[in-house]
């Protein structure tokens, strides 16, 4: 197989640390997420920055593959060290489509048909390997915001087992949810939820923040703005000589809460200045400038 080098893959460097990592991942996850980049190959690179930073982000997993060394090149063949899957620390692999890479899975583990002997993986192969003894397990599972916004059931895959988790309205980025008994050893399966970065929204907890550019005429004279939100269309009224960067506030139209509740969602006005004009308008500015 080939060598994947996930710091290259974010853009960071061994020495990174992990707010750094995770400021690296936002940003690449938001440039190549398949619902704004329709360009080829952007889901599989959004693939590989997912798998990156699913390593890089646990300071477990990174240590191990921090093991390998820095001499192995991106791309480069690559076989692990004998004996080096034996063991994926307890973590396992939660998503709503698709695998990790071969790399990846070798390295940490496969799922759930590799742990009780369902193939050939990295928990004993085929001698089918079963630990008696009950113990939790952890994961992570990414949400768009609009999915976090709804709620409800989401069918995910765990290794070769699919489940049906009920995702509460109200949960925040780092939310954690508990699943008695899905564990792959019978125990907990800890879940930790994950919101990825929008095309538009800026989400800060339950408050949600979108930037729209008004006209510099309308920023003068004040204009009732038709602002589009997660709970659908809504009217703000822009007071006269708004400045740029001001915030709009409308109360209750962010993130729902857990009591019921909402946040609030804001409006950042940019204002364009026009980059050209032509002598009818340079001559009204004039005007505009000698008035005061």
């Amino acid at each position: 197989m080939q060598y994947k080098d996930y710091y290259k893959i974010l853009g960071v460097s061994r020495e990174s640390s992990t707010d750094e990592i995770r400021k690296a991942y936002r940003k690449l996850a938001k440039q190549y997420h398949p619902d704004i980049n329709k360009e080829p190959g952007a889901e599989d690179k959004y693939k590989e920055i997912n798998e990156a930073y699913e390593v890089l982000k646990d300071p477990d997993k990174r240590s191990k593959y921090d093991t390998l060394g820095m001499n192995w090149q991106q791309g480069q063949d690559f076989t692990p060290p004998p004996g080096w899957g034996s063991n994926n620390g307890g973590y396992q692999h939660v998503e709503f489509g698709g695998n990790f890479s071969d790399f990846f899975q070798t390295l940490f583990g496969s799922g759930l048909g590799d742990m009780f002997g369902g193939g050939s993986g990295n928990f004993g192969g085929s001698s089918g390997y079963h630990n008696p003894v009950s113990r939790d397990s952890e994961a992570d599972i990414t949400l768009s915001l609009e999915e976090a916004y709804r709620g409800g059931k989401f069918n995910l895959r765990l290794g070769s087992r699919k489940l049906s988790v009920n995702i509460p309205k109200g949960i925040t980025e780092g939310t954690k949810l508990t699943l008695r008994g899905k564990s792959e050893r019978g125990g907990d399966l800890h879940l930790t939820i994950h919101i990825s970065p929008h095309s538009v929204y800026e989400l800060s907890e339950y408050d949600l923040t979108r930037e729209m550019k008004v006209p510099v005429y309308d920023a003068v004279l004040g204009k009732d703005l038709t602002v589009e939100t997660l709970a659908g269309e809504v009217t703000v009224k822009m007071p006269p000589g708004i400045q740029d960067g001001q915030k709009l506030r409308l109360r209750g139209k962010g993130m729902p809460k857990r009591d019921g509740t909402f946040g609030d969602f804001f409006v950042r006005v940019k204002i364009e200045i026009p980059r050209h004009i032509n002598e009818k308008q340079k001559e009204l500015w004039q005007k505009l400038s000698e008035l005061g």
